[in-house]
């Protein structure tokens, strides 16, 4: 996709990798909204890359369901959502709260899927529209401790494996970001919680946790956007969980050769019969 005055929203942009993302898609030439709950944090991303910011809260349905018609109405039509806001836990599922397992999955799933679903009308009636998403590597396997937190990953995954399949025969395209360890203040939170210390101790030692800076990530997150890449992928050395991830898609996909699908349900294409 070409990202010269293209429109991007990041959601979870006010620090991180959706800070970097923000500074990235603005050097590519990319107009840039910011969304999250930190307002300072925020206002100041936005000034640094001359984007506007939107203080939403994404535990919160209504602010949710309302954030898209919120940013075109002020930025204008949406050309590239990155749904990159997201909470981590790192606690054993017998010490988290129910309140907690609730707010996580708003955030990283269910918010996710309303906004793709508000933002996606509208590329399909301009004829262009790229969406993409923050997974992670805790998405393709059970890591403990972060049992909630991975849930909502490898639900992220499945959702826009599905979403890619709908969207064949439209201009949407969509990119997966399903990184590691990434030097961020979240990571940071990971790796300072005492049920993990063991655990993250025996996988340096097997060299199975590689840290990625933000600004890599985002480097390689703008470039798959440019190229309607569907993957971004770290460390490169755990590629096979993603290939393990992925086979039962890539199964479908050829399963679905020469049907025509699209928002209103699959019918037949009858040029390929």
């Amino acid at each position: 996709m070409d990202l010269q005055d293209a429109h991007v929203l990041i959601t979870g942009g006010s620090r991180g990798i959706g800070e970097a993302m923000a500074r990235e898609f603005s050097a590519a030439g990319a107009k840039v909204s910011v969304a999250a709950r930190s307002t300072n944090d925020l206002q100041s991303v936005a000034a640094a890359v001359g984007g506007i910011a939107f203080t939403v809260d994404l535990s919160d349905p209504a602010q949710t369901e309302d954030l898209i018609a919120r940013v075109e109405a002020e930025a204008g039509p949406v050309d590239v959502l990155m749904n990159n806001a997201g909470i981590e836990t790192s606690d054993f599922l017998a010490d988290i709260s129910p309140t907690t397992i609730r707010q996580v999955t708003q955030v990283n799933l269910e918010a996710p899927m309303v906004l793709t679903r508000q933002v996606l009308p509208g590329m399909i009636e301009r004829g262009k529209g790229h969406l993409g998403f923050t997974s992670s590597l805790a998405g393709t396997g059970g890591f403990p401790g972060l049992s909630v937190y991975g849930a909502t990953k490898a639900g992220l995954s499945n959702f826009v494996a599905a979403l890619r399949i709908e969207l064949r025969d439209t201009p949407v395209n969509t990119t997966v970001v399903a990184p590691g360890p990434v030097d961020t203040s979240m990571w940071d939170t990971l790796t300072d919680s005492d049920s993990l210390n063991e655990i993250l101790k025996r996988l340096r030692t097997l060299q199975l946790l590689p840290k990625k800076s933000p600004g890599l990530l985002a480097k390689r997150t703008v470039s798959a956007v440019q190229a309607d890449r569907r993957h971004v992928r770290t460390p490169r050395r755990l590629a096979s969980n993603h290939w393990l991830r992925e086979a039962p898609t890539r199964l479908t996909e050829l399963a679905l050769t020469g049907v025509k699908v699209g928002p209103s349900g699959p019918t037949h294409d009858r040029k390929s019969e």
